[in-house]
């Protein structure tokens, strides 16, 4: 994103002379001093060229591990370069102390911070051997492996049960709507909602477990985990000039997707403008989670070209059908009724769209010898009444891919803008 700046170091830490907070290792120096026997000053300055994939990581084509800015206008994450892996948490607030909820969230994003540029979390993962380490430490010796860390606050957090716990009712934003039910819905209360959510992105899972252990750690006796989800394989890309991702159906899906560096359409279908409902939202974003279970075993025993006609394009080369390449501009005219891109493109939607990105997911199996799989679907937009919801009642109505597809899992959050510099932290506005 063009307004990110480069990280600095930890808010509210003392800097050692070699640029890293003192009592905050880089995990990328470690790798420095391993691989080159380096000094521990020039080690701490090169750290970033030192950083190396892991094993099995360094295919052809994969993204250098840099880190990604934590800095910036908007929550990076969002419009960030999609990365490979996906832990998301939603998060219950167990407690009614104000107080304790607002510093959570500051000890969040300093961890957030440390954690996002390849460093322990405090004072590292030993310290007194009387005490549990800061850091739990599976991540040490790794990589940022572009990490970013994005979080939202959910409806209940405003009121919950008639309830408003925090003061913060007649802040909730308008958009930050009660979903409504669709279609074919068949929604797990246990696998839904949520009062915080926090989703961690990067291309090393461990990278992204550890990030969400780390904050769940610090938050223990504010919140409980509600319920997570591992991600893996990209669905869709905010990166036009890359091949975009196949599900687990073997399509191509959202070729349409907005481009994270389009600053036009990321601000007309994106980012919250000014007076667009209360100040703390402004340049913030709104993200729908769903949780769709693909049913396999049915869609491997169906004829090609019924998959080709569901989804409206050739599986081989995602072109839509009567076109020769992935890209190309579809004759929607042309496609079946009901066929999943017709319905979906913004020229059958008034120009709308959404920003996607979605991951893969195999959970183990139903109890009934049936891959508990599909995709974990993360929609961003600018105002979800406007978004998401026509678009989803369109395609819960009439989606020919709805015979293959159940929608479990639901949820919505109000994501606010960025961390700006070192001492903000997550919600500022929203409980100031």
């Amino acid at each position: 994103m063009n307004a990110e700046t480069p990280s600095a170091a930890d808010p509210g830490q003392p800097t050692a002379p070699s640029g890293e907070p003192q009592g905050g290792v880089s995990r990328r120096a470690v790798i420095g001093w391993a691989g080159a026997g380096v000094a521990l000053g020039a080690a701490a300055a090169g750290s970033v060229a030192a950083a190396t994939l892991r094993d099995g990581d360094s295919a052809p084509g994969a993204a250098p591990s840099v880190d990604i800015p934590f800095y910036s206008d908007h929550q990076s994450g969002i419009a960030t370069p999609v990365q490979d892996r996906l832990h998301f948490a939603a998060f219950d607030v167990t407690t009614g102390n104000r107080d304790a909820l607002v510093k959570m969230l500051k000890d969040w994003t300093k961890a957030a911070a440390v954690m996002t540029g390849g460093r322990e979390v405090g004072s590292g993962a030993t310290g007194l051997a009387e005490a549990p380490p800061d850091d739990t430490g599976e991540a040490l010796g790794l990589p940022s492996s572009r990490l970013t860390l994005t979080v939202g606050f959910g409806p209940t957090l405003f009121e919950k049960d008639g309830v408003d716990r925090f003061g913060l009712r007649a802040k909730r934003p308008e958009a930050l709507i009660d979903l409504p039910k669709f279609p074919h819905d068949n929604l797990d209360p246990a696998r839904s909602g949520g009062d915080i959510c926090v989703q961690a992105c990067a291309d090393d899972p461990q990278v992204a477990v550890h990030a969400i252990r780390n904050l769940a750690r610090i938050g223990m006796g504010v919140v409980n985990v509600r319920w997570s989800q591992l991600g893996f394989g990209k669905t869709s890309s905010t990166t036009p000039e890359a091949q975009t991702p196949r599900n687990l159906m073997g399509f191509k899906d959202g070729t349409h997707n907005i481009s994270g560096t389009d600053a036009d359409a990321l601000g007309k279908h994106v980012w919250v403008a000014p007076g667009e409902g209360p100040e703390w939202m402004t340049g913030g974003s709104y993200l729908v989670s769903r949780r769709i279970r693909m049913h396999i075993e049915t869609w491997d025993r169906t004829s090609l070209k019924e998959q080709e006609d569901v989804f409206g394009r050739t599986k081989r080369e995602g072109a839509p059908y009567t076109k020769q390449q992935e890209r190309d501009a579809p004759d929607l005219g042309a496609m079946p009724e009901g066929s999943h891109v017709r319905l979906a493109h913004p020229d059958s939607n008034d120009g709308l769209m959404i920003l996607r990105r979605g991951f893969s997911f195999t959970d183990g199996t139903d109890g009934l010898g049936r891959l508990e799989a599909g995709l974990f679907f993360l929609a961003y937009q600018r105002d979800t009444r406007k978004a998401f919801v026509p678009l989803q009642q369109r395609l819960a109505a009439s989606d020919r891919l709805n015979e293959y597809i159940q929608h479990v899992g639901s949820a919505h959050f109000a994501c606010p803008p960025g961390i700006r510099k070192p001492g903000e932290w997550w919600g500022q506005a929203l409980f100031g």
